[in-house]
């Protein structure tokens, strides 16, 4: 099973203590949307680091300073790992947008490094900056992931699930030991995950990730009271089960359908 360590773990230590973003497209006031913005968050002290990512505004952002958005954290997978921030368009939300210039989300895609995983401090912090700085709808806040991100969406929302209203792993998998605390929870953390909204979907031939692994995340949430969790399963599909995935409408429409009020979605 895929371990999910730190990436830049020096940074995870730092984020309470310093951090600043460094802007190389629209700033939060400002109405030109449509595209991914190439943009950097760097923590300074004690030492300096850096966590690339895009960053999508719909169109009609900030025409209406009154109006909130909601939003779309997503991870990508182990093969854009790097440098280039380019390569985080591969798959998902990111690529979506480029035909999809009217997308009704923001869309937050971080960079992992080479040879690194997803760190669950990172990926708070950045949803923390990106939430302070922009016109967020904090109770429609939306976690996705493929693969790699697929086990980081499994992890981040599972421990911080009072964070999203709804996540959606892709051929991923879990660890249930540190779930358990969660779960066991009274009141918070424990009734967030009960009423979190799961949509998991899996390749029913991926030889990379079992397809075990997304039952096994999905059967456990639904025997410890989680009840709107559910899981597709594309019986000739194999590793790639996000393509068909992130260009269904579909799976859009129910995002918009939960918001994070303590019940798993809208009546």
């Amino acid at each position: 099973m895929i371990k999910l360590f730190y990436f830049i773990m020096i940074a995870g230590l730092m984020i309470t203590t310093g951090c600043r973003s460094t802007e190389t497209g629209v700033k939060s006031t400002t109405s030109s949307g449509g595209k991914n913005l190439a943009k950097q968050w760097t923590v300074t002290k004690p030492q300096q680091a850096q966590v690339q990512y895009l960053l999508f505004l719909p169109q009609g952002y900030g025409q209406n300073p009154d109006k909130r958005w909601p939003l779309i954290l997503f991870l990508h997978g182990a093969g854009e790992r790097g440098n280039d921030v380019s390569m985080v368009a591969s798959h998902g939300p990111p690529e979506y947008v480029k035909t999809h210039p009217d997308f009704p989300f923001i869309v937050v895609s971080p960079l992992c490094p080479e040879n690194l995983l997803w760190s669950k401090d990172i990926l708070l912090g950045l949803l923390d900056e990106i939430t302070s700085r922009y016109a967020v709808d904090s109770d429609r806040v939306y976690l996705t992931g493929l693969s790699m991100g697929g086990y980081g969406t499994w992890e981040l929302g599972c421990a911080y699930p009072e964070r999203f209203a709804a996540i959606v792993p892709v051929c991923g998998g879990g660890d249930l030991l540190p779930v358990l605390p969660v779960m066991l929870a009274n009141g918070g953390k424990g009734q967030a995950l009960k009423t979190l909204g799961v949509w998991a979907f899996h390749g029913g031939k991926d030889p990379v990730v079992p397809t075990e692994e997304s039952e096994r995340m999905v059967n456990w949430l639904k025997l410890h009271g989680v009840q709107d969790v559910k899981l597709t399963i594309y019986p000739e599909a194999g590793h790639d089960a996000w393509t068909e995935t992130y260009s269904n409408p579909e799976l859009y429409q129910w995002l918009l359908q939960h918001e994070r009020h303590g019940t798993a979605a809208k009546p």
